[in-house]
């Protein structure tokens, strides 16, 4: 990786932030996205880019298929993916819809948020900010990891609400991410769908679902 964006410099944005410029032997440009300019300051001390402005809107502006860092790491309160794909498409061809209460059951441990949006989890406890992810056990429990939260996500099958999901893949401990190409691979197979959604990012053990319908 030459280039990061990270959107959002909140507590996950900086500490993304540290783990990249901590690497030293490796030439890396890290670009923090945010509206809080005091938070800024505290990633230009690291060496980084910074950005005062929206995250999502960002993103939207200026990446591109052929124009864009090599990786995207999401660190906003918001559903990046889902707001960039509703942007992308547009707002009146991909609409937030509510999702079915039932869908709750097909779920673990599902908590509904605010804007329409569902997390979800593996753990009923409070994961360690450094865990490494491995792909035996939990680091936590020390029993066998579950199904991966992205494949349980993409696998479900509830009525007629067709799921996408991209993966938010592990840079180091605490910290993941995604490519654009796979942005745009999520918002190609949604722009062939028409009727009810769901669009998930999930890692192998957490993910947020929001639910929408394309026209």
């Amino acid at each position: 990786m030459a280039q990061v964006w990270i959107i959002g410099s909140g507590r996950f944005g900086l500490r993304a932030a540290r783990f990249m410029r901590k690497d030293k032997s490796r030439k890396m440009d890290v670009t923090l996205v945010d509206r809080d300019v005091q938070s800024l300051e505290k990633a230009g001390s690291l060496g980084c880019t910074t950005v005062a402005g929206d995250g999502v809107d960002f993103l939207f502006k200026e990446m591109t298929r052929t124009r864009g860092p090599d990786w995207v790491v999401p660190a906003v309160p918001v559903h990046l993916a889902w707001e960039w794909c509703r942007l992308t498409l547009g707002v009146d061809r991909l609409q937030t819809h509510p999702l079915p209460d039932d869908i709750d059951n097909c779920l673990p441990h599902p908590m509904r948020g605010t804007d329409n949006q569902i997390y979800v989890s593996h753990a009923d406890f409070l994961c360690p900010p450094n865990c490494c992810e491995p792909d035996d056990k939990c680091t936590v429990t020390g029993q066998p990891r579950k199904k991966d939260m992205f494949r349980l996500i993409a696998e479900l099958n509830f009525l007629e609400v067709m799921p996408f999901v991209i993966q938010s893949r592990q840079l180091g401990p605490g910290v993941g991410g995604y490519s654009p190409a796979d942005l745009y691979v999520l918002v190609d197979r949604i722009s062939r769908h028409k009727g009810q959604c769901l669009v998930a990012t999930a890692c192998r053990c957490h993910g947020v679902i929001s639910g929408g319908v394309v026209t």
